[in-house]
């Protein structure tokens, strides 16, 4: 069910294309989350984390940007790290698969094919 499925995606990141694509070849219905335009809040961050099973932000995030170097965040806390997805939402791992009260970072795309392999449905 499209509201149970969702797929946190940037249309110019290929891994997200590859991913949205293998959800269309096996006729999975999902809504996609433009993140960069709808910016997730703080609440919907920490959610994230409980369903991808992670404590530490950084391990949903794009320590690459250079954004992450600009604002220092490096040496920073969970709650800055958080605040700074909140702000920057380019920092935010993609794509994000969110299945049945669970999620996976789909790096490689092909990683989500876990989460739809867990669910009889998928």
């Amino acid at each position: 069910m499209s509201d149970d499925t969702c797929l946190y995606f940037n249309p110019a990141c290929s891994n997200c294309r590859g991913a949205r694509d293998l959800l269309d070849e096996r006729g999975v219905p999902v809504r996609i989350v433009e993140y960069l335009d709808e910016r997730p809040g703080r609440e919907e961050l920490e959610r994230l984390m409980g369903m991808l099973g992670i404590q530490d932000p950084r391990e949903m995030m794009r320590s690459k940007e250079p954004q992450y170097a600009e604002l220092g965040l490096a040496t920073a806390g969970r709650d800055a790290l958080l605040d700074a997805i909140v702000a920057h939402p380019i920092l935010l791992q993609r794509p994000i698969l969110v299945r049945g009260g669970r999620a996976i970072i789909a790096r490689p795309p092909e990683r989500l094919l876990e989460l739809l392999a867990e669910d009889p449905a998928g």
